[in-house]
């Protein structure tokens, strides 16, 4: 079983969000979704979420295109990564929280995880700051 782990707010689901994961599914055949905690999305999106973390959570885990969502960690965005430890991690086209020091995380970690970046889904109608 190949795992895919994708990342996200996911403050209500949109086609931009379902693409994300049918591109994301091209690379494994188990798709694994973390959903982040509201203090998270606080922190980087400088607002909370307009749904609530158990709200998004359940909303996603009802998406026929995930096999498996979860909540993130409050303190540590990558420990889900280490007890998951996916072979692919893929990236939405406009996700930056977290990023630049993934590789390095990885790789304390031991993990040959690859990452991909998926293309958008008409970024000028459906993008995360609507």
């Amino acid at each position: 079983m190949k795992k895919v782990l994708v990342f996200g707010t996911f403050d209500g689901l949109h086609p931009g969000h379902l693409s994300l994961f049918k591109q994301a599914r091209q690379y494994g055949d188990y798709l694994i979704v973390v959903v982040a905690r509201d203090s998270t999305v606080k922190k980087i999106k400088k607002r909370f979420p307009i749904r609530d973390e158990k709200e998004r959570l359940r909303r996603v885990q009802e998406c026929e295109l995930v096999n498996e969502a979860r909540l993130g960690y409050k303190d540590n965005p990558y420990q889900i990564i280490k007890e998951i430890k996916p072979e692919v991690i893929c990236l939405g086209y406009d996700q930056k929280a977290f990023i630049k020091d993934l590789p390095k995380e990885l790789k304390k970690m031991d993990l040959g995880t690859k990452i991909y970046r998926m293309k958008p889904y008409k970024p000028k109608k459906f993008h995360s700051t609507i």
